[in-house]
């Protein structure tokens, strides 16, 4: 066996080592950049592996500049699509930019990693995504929540979108208790060439200046069986809003069976 055979075993176990420590500082939510050191761990073992532990899942096709990795943390119920370079958070100028990847499409093709415990993998009105305002969130890395749309929420949402204008914002019905949400839809299956952080900047930029206080979400919902896209936002201070909305109110990585 040549010497660079015999490294491979202890690059193995140092690399999950590695992994798991990055894994468990972000399970007990302690420093607030936990999230991006397991996203560099999982960046480094994707190249010297060939396997992204301890992430799911890694597109890095376009580069770190341009990639993102699917983590799943151990001890909490999540599931989290991450960019693979620095970016704080909703808040994030980078953003607002046509140079930004399309980050809410790689997140939905991850909703294929859901299952539910009978091993169900749900339907395309069941899922969403949602992103965190800056007070909600506990880590200073962009990430967005993939889950299933707990059922109020779902329901509210399959209600609302025949209502819904195509490429026009309008105040929705109640989604959660107490918050004010507005939307848009997206009158196709693809979020290709959908920005929905841009989209939701402007559309509410008369009502909040600060990105960070927004909550953005992009639910798939059903419009005369055509499979489409809510675009939904909220923003902390809203008028009639008694708190400001996160993941843990809208959806959940455990799938209904």
């Amino acid at each position: 066996m040549t010497r660079s055979k015999s490294r491979w075993p202890a690059l193995i176990l140092l690399a999950m080592l590695t992994g798991l420590l990055a894994l468990a500082a972000l399970a007990t939510r302690l420093p607030r950049l936990a999230l991006w050191h397991v996203v560099r761990v999982c960046v480094a073992d994707a190249g010297l592996l060939g396997v992204p532990f301890p992430c799911r899942q890694a597109d890095l096709a376009g580069g770190k500049e341009q990639g993102s990795v699917v983590v799943q943390p151990p001890l909490l119920n999540d599931m989290i699509v991450v960019p693979t370079r620095p970016l704080v958070g909703v808040e994030d100028a980078f953003l607002q930019t046509p140079e930004a990847p399309n980050y809410f499409a790689a997140a939905w093709r991850a909703r294929s990693l859901l299952v539910s415990p009978s091993g169900r993998r749900p339907e395309w009105d069941e899922v969403a995504l949602v992103v965190n305002p800056a007070m909600v969130r506990t880590q200073d890395q962009l990430h967005i929540h993939v889950g299933c749309l707990f059922p109020r929420a779902r329901i509210a949402l399959a209600a609302a979108a025949p209502q819904v204008p195509v490429g026009a914002w309008v105040r929705l019905p109640e989604i959660v208790p107490h918050i004010a949400f507005w939307g848009t839809r997206v009158g196709t299956s693809s979020l290709s060439g959908v920005a929905p952080f841009r989209l939701a900047a402007e559309a509410l930029a008369d009502r909040v200046r600060e990105r960070g206080k927004l909550t953005l979400m992009v639910a798939g919902v059903r419009v005369a069986g055509a499979e489409q896209f809510l675009i939904v936002a909220s923003y902390a201070g809203a008028p009639h809003s008694w708190w400001p909305i996160g993941n843990q109110e809208l959806i959940d990585a455990r799938c209904p069976p």
